[in-house]
């Protein structure tokens, strides 16, 4: 008997406490449902703009590690609950002992104060947990509102992209469609303008191109990095200056001879938007960055 009341009492208490802290269920679509949907649309304008929109894969990444983050708080915050209804079921059975009690006794005092003590650790232990559960709801919280911000987010980068599609139609009509040369790997407008670039700018450290079952514009023989320094070390400044000089230079001539962006320094420059240059989301390092190289995409 005394057992059921013990977890009957557990369930009461973890409600009053949960009822008081935890929101309403939100009857919005979940971050990954609308993530769901907004992929497609993603993967849509990236047919649409015929190779890889920087800014939208970052910002579909944002969105899609703040619902990860989402779930995992979500499922502490449950482990957590389930803990707590354990410890309430079994302090209640534990027994207390209060001020009074203390006082008034007059048995053996190592057995009152032992039994003092257990309740005091009981009382510290219910305080942290409870402390516990309310940092995750409150975490919880934050968690879900930054991933319905990055979803507002991917939801204006969409809606830019898709304004300016008709520019982008006619760009790709301007420049066809190339496939790769059987021998090179390239396409012959990479191979012209790789040539262009070398012609203009010294390349003391090299250039990469072709990269084998890359799943991205190396793969498909549409895009070349242009090293600034070797070893994955930082350039140093004047090599930084060359690699500066030839993001502009491309940036200025990008539309005429068929470039469709640039990445350099952690940074991405769409020609086929003109949105200027935009941060990149950190990938973990300096070659990752495009720290020491400059990778140009053409049509």
């Amino acid at each position: 008997m005394r057992s059921g009341r013990a977890v009957a009492l557990a369930a009461v208490l973890l409600g009053l406490f949960t009822a008081l802290v935890i929101p309403p269920a939100d009857a919005k679509p979940t971050p990954q449902s609308q993530l769901d949907k907004l992929t497609k649309q993603a993967a849509d304008l990236q047919k649409a703009y015929r190779g890889e929109i920087q800014s939208l894969q970052d910002t579909r990444d944002a969105v899609r590690k703040a619902g990860q983050r989402v779930k995992k708080l979500r499922g502490d915050l449950v482990d957590a609950e389930r803990r707590m209804g354990q410890f309430f079921a079994t302090s209640y059975m534990a027994g207390s002992v209060d001020g009074p009690q203390v006082i008034n006794y007059t048995g053996d005092p190592d057995a009152i104060l032992g039994q003092a003590a257990t309740v005091t650790y009981l009382a510290e232990e219910k305080n942290q947990r409870l402390n516990r559960i309310s940092g995750l709801i409150k975490e919880s919280k934050d968690a879900k509102k930054q991933a319905d911000g990055k979803i507002g987010d991917l939801k204006k980068e969409i809606a830019r992209l898709e304004d300016k599609k008709a520019d982008v139609e006619r760009l790709l009509k301007k420049f066809g469609f190339q496939t790769p040369d059987a021998g090179s790997g390239l396409t012959s407008r990479m191979v012209s303008i790789r040539n262009v670039i070398m012609q203009n700018f010294p390349m003391p450290f090299g250039v990469g191109c072709l990269r084998a079952g890359d799943p991205g514009e190396h793969g498909k023989g549409r895009a070349c990095d242009f090293m600034m320094s070797t070893g994955g070390r930082m350039p140093d400044a004047a090599s930084k200056a060359r690699g500066d000089a030839l993001a502009q230079w491309c940036i200025e001539n990008g539309r005429q001879i068929g470039i469709m962006y640039i990445i350099w320094q952690q940074r991405y420059y769409d020609i086929r938007t003109g949105a200027g240059w935009r941060m990149m989301s950190d990938r973990g390092g300096i070659t990752a960055n495009h720290y020491d190289h400059v990778h140009v995409s053409v049509f």
